[in-house]
Parts: structure tokens; C-alpha cells; sequence
């Protein structure tokens, strides 16, 4: 894919940019290791101003920002504008916790004195995907910077514009040069910069196979990274369950971004009892939805991001099909009118040798399964090989309990749909990845936690 803004609503090209070159690329490497040695003495009482004065820009020109994600990616221009601000809260999380979080820790040992000491390490490679343009960038950032580390930048292809912009508003924020840049270059790029010995760390939010090959290229340098990867998310309805607002949450779960979120709600794990309900609730609700122009404010479901993801979700759909699966609603390629629109889809029925029973499917497509009690609930919801995230709906306490340790997933959530936030650590297991991004945990990863012992 080449770096280039392509408008997904219509197919049409808006921009293009060449990668950088070794020697450009060389340039910004040095500038990082250069600013780095400074940049990590300035007073967190700096750095803070340097935050928060981020978050006023987001927040400042949070429609302009909202419309570079919808023109890049097609998320509906209400949900860009959210994904704005939610950017500038994560910002002031950080500038008003970051002291807290790196202060040294005392612990009694036969010295006279011991503790821990948190430093920063260095650059920072930051690989990040285009379903959330700005956040996921933000929420790197964010604690990096406050920690005294430095970050540079390899986004997705086809947000570059996004890219762009996140430097733009760190440098008029007051950020020194180097401190944060952009590198527009192509996946191929990535290998030689991470074998840089400038480069200390990475954190990459993508793919499974993107994933496995920059852990592949760190490990040789013996270097850590964070990995947050796909998920197939169970949202598991139990019989004692509120049956509307499980079922109105369960369409933004799974449609939040037209569907294009590692932690949707995917597979919809429901006891026989509730169902009927339950299914027919969802019907009705995905039926409802308006489907067009993402920069309409009413518009409900935007294109997907390229032609090769629609084509994915529709073989992925028809497969499933074939196999013997049911199509509840959807299920449809839109076929009358430019851009990457799938329809919102419920699939039923679901064969176990069908891409519905085992593939993430990354896209409006909703799978149900039927299922006798708890217990099936919890076996089928683990029979996968992602572990990102879990929903589970029931007000008996006992149920409640065994769903949050049994379940194996980073994050279990309770009558509430799977969502980020800055002051709760988020990362998953299994081939979802592992490390944590937000809260302490997420500050922590890219530090120098450093025993200091004194007599």
C-alpha cells in the first residue's frame, strides 16, 4: 500500500507522499538520540504545561482533526470528534499523574537506605494502525513523553495526514524538536530502524502477523515491546441479565467505528432462555441504523477503511454462509454507490469449521451463539485464540465472579461494554498480545526501573 490519503466514502485519491529515505530517515533518528539527552532533565512541571497545552489544541480544533480521521478512514464524523477528545483527557490523565506515578518508592531492606527509581530509556518506536488515528497514538504518547522518553512515529499507510497532525500539535505544544516525529515510511522500513541501537523500544497496535514480526526483530536485538493485537471478544447475555440495555449496548460494542475495533463485541454468546429476546432486539436495532457519508452527523455506519478490508469481511460473511450459517440480517455487499459500505450483519447458526467460529472478523458483522448455561458460556467464550477483552451481563454476583476469573481475557467488563481508559491499565493475552498500555502499568513499560541501594 502506498502512503496516501484515500477518501473511503468515494475511492477518490486526496493525497499522496513519498517515503522517507535512509538518509532521511537517519536525520530523524539523530535528531531523536540528540534531543533525548536533553529533553529527559526538563522538570515534569514542564512537561506537564507541554500536556495539557496538547489537550487544548485537541480540543480546540476538535472538527478539524475529526474530519482528517473520517476523510482517511470513514469513521462517522461524531465518533472522530469523540475520538478527539477522549485524545486531549488522556493527555491531562497523564500531566496530572505523572508525578505520582514516577516518584521513587521506598522499601525496607538491611541498607540504609533503598528504593526504586523510575528513568526513562530513550526512543521509543511507535507502530500504530488506522482504525483509531489519533488515539492510539495518544495514548503512547501521552505517558512517553511525560516519562522522559522520546517517540517516533511509523503510522499506518493510509492515515498519514492523521500522522501529521498528532506531530503538529505536539510541536506547537511546546514540545522540543525530536521529542516526537512522524516517519512516513513503509512497513518494509520498520526492520532497520528497529536494529538501530538508538531505538531502545517498540509498542505496535495492529495485526497478529505485524505483531510477530516486529517481536521477531526486537527479540534478536534484545529489545522489549508492547503488543496489542486482534480480539474476538465474547459478550455473554445470562439469563438474569437487563435484556434492552444488553441489547442496546451490543450495537455500539460491535458497530462503534463501523464495526473496526479490536475490542467489539464479536461473538454473542447468549443462554437459550434470553435468546429469542435478545436476538430479536438486535435485529430490529442494526435494521434502524443509517448507513452514508460519514461526515453527516446522523450518519450511524461509515465505509470501511479500504476495499481490501470490504472484500475480507464479505468472504469471511459468505464462507460462513456456504458452511451453513444463517444470515439474520445484511450480509450484502452495497453495491449502489462508491465506497467500502458493508451493511450491519447478523450471522446465526454458526458451523464450528467456518470462518464465524474461529477468525476475527473486523467489520459490522455480529456472530450469535446459542448456549445451554454458564458453563458453556465460559467454554465456548475461551475457545479462541485471542484474549483481548470480555462482556458479561448478569446481576447474580456469583455468576459475575466467574466470569471475571475465569475468562481468560486482559479485561473482563461487567454489564458495560469492553472500552479503553486512561486510568485502568488495557492489553490482552494469548495471541492478543502482551504489556499493558494506560494507567501506571502503561507508564511503566517503557521504563528504567532501577534498584538503588544505599549504606
Amino acid at each position: 500500500m502506498g502512503i496516501a490519503t484515500v477518501n473511503p466514502a468515494t475511492g477518490e485519491t486526496l493525497k499522496s507522499f513519498e517515503p522517507l529515505s535512509a538518509e532521511e530517515i537517519e536525520v530523524k533518528l539523530a535528531l531523536g538520540s540528540a534531543t533525548f539527552k536533553q529533553y529527559r532533565k526538563i522538570p515534569l512541571e514542564q512537561r506537564s504545561q507541554w500536556l495539557k497545552a496538547a489537550a487544548d489544541i485537541l480540543e480546540r480544533d476538535q472538527r478539524k482533526f475529526g474530519e482528517i480521521m473520517t476523510l482517511e478512514m470513514g469513521k462517522p464524523i461524531k465518533s472522530a470528534i469523540a475520538e478527539v477528545n477522549k485524545c486531549a483527557l488522556v493527555c491531562r490523565y497523564y500531566a496530572d499523574h505523572a508525578a505520582d506515578f514516577l516518584k521513587d518508592v521506598p522499601v525496607t531492606t538491611d541498607g540504609s537506605r533503598s528504593f526504586i527509581r523510575y528513568q526513562p530509556m530513550g526512543i521509543i518506536l511507535a507502530v500504530m494502525p488506522w482504525n483509531y488515528p489519533f488515539w492510539q497514538v495518544f495514548r503512547f504518547a501521552a505517558p512517553a513523553l511525560m516519562a522522559g522518553n522520546v517517540g517516533i512515529l511509523k503510522h499506518a499507510s493510509n492515515v498519514p495526514q492523521s500522522a501529521l497532525a498528532i506531530e503538529a500539535i505536539l510541536t506547537e505544544a511546546g514540545f522540543p524538536a525530536g521529542a516526537f516525529q512522524t516517519l512516513l515510511i513503509g512497513a518494509s522500513q520498520v526492520e532497520s530502524i528497529m536494529k538501530d541501537d538508538r531505538v531502545k523500544a517498540a509498542t505496535l497496535t495492529g495485526s497478529e502477523p505485524a505483531g510477530a514480526s516486529l517481536a521477531a526483530t526486537a527479540g534478536k536485538q534484545i529489545k522489549k515491546t508492547v503488543l496489542e493485537l486482534g480480539g474476538s471478544d465474547p459478550f455473554i447475555v445470562l439469563e438474569s441479565a437487563d435484556i434492552e440495555a444488553a441489547a442496546t449496548t451490543a450495537v455500539t460494542a460491535r458497530l462503534l467505528n463501523n464495526g473496526q475495533s479490536c475490542i467489539a463485541a464479536k461473538r454473542f454468546i447468549l443462554v437459550e432462555s434470553v435468546a429469542d429476546r435478545f436476538e430479536q432486539l438486535l435485529v430490529e436495532k442494526f435494521q434502524a441504523l443509517k448507513i452514508g457519508d460519514p461526515m453527516l452527523e446522523d450518519t450511524d455506519i461509515g465505509p470501511l477503511a479500504t476495499p481490501s478490508m470490504l472484500l475480507e469481511i464479505s468472504q469471511q460473511v459468505q464462507e460462513t454462509v456456504t458452511k451453513g450459517g444463517k444470515i439474520l440480517t445484511g450480509g450484502q455487499v452495497i453495491s449502489d454507490r462508491p465506497g467500502n459500505f458493508y451493511p450491519p450483519t447478523i450471522l446465526t447458526d454458526i458451523p464450528v469449521d467456518s470462518p464465524g467460529y474461529s477468525d476475527e472478523f473486523f467489520g459490522p458483522v455480529a456472530l450469535l451463539f446459542r448456549v445451554k448455561d454458564l458453563d458453556e458460556a465460559i467454554e465456548l467464550a475461551n475457545s479462541t485464540i485471542f484474549g483481548l477483552g470480555a462482556s458479561g451481563w448478569t446481576t447474580d454476583t456469583a455468576q459475575q465472579e466467574r466470569l471475571i476469573e475465569e475468562i481468560e481475557a486482559g479485561c473482563v467488563f461487567i454489564n458495560g461494554m469492553v472500552k479503553s481508559d486512561p486510568r485502568l491499565p488495557f492489553g490482552g493475552i494469548k495471541r492478543s498480545g502482551y504489556g499493558r498500555e494506560l494507567s501506571i502499568q502503561g507508564m511503566q513499560e517503557f521504563l528504567n526501573v532501577k534498584t538503588v541501594w544505599i549504606k
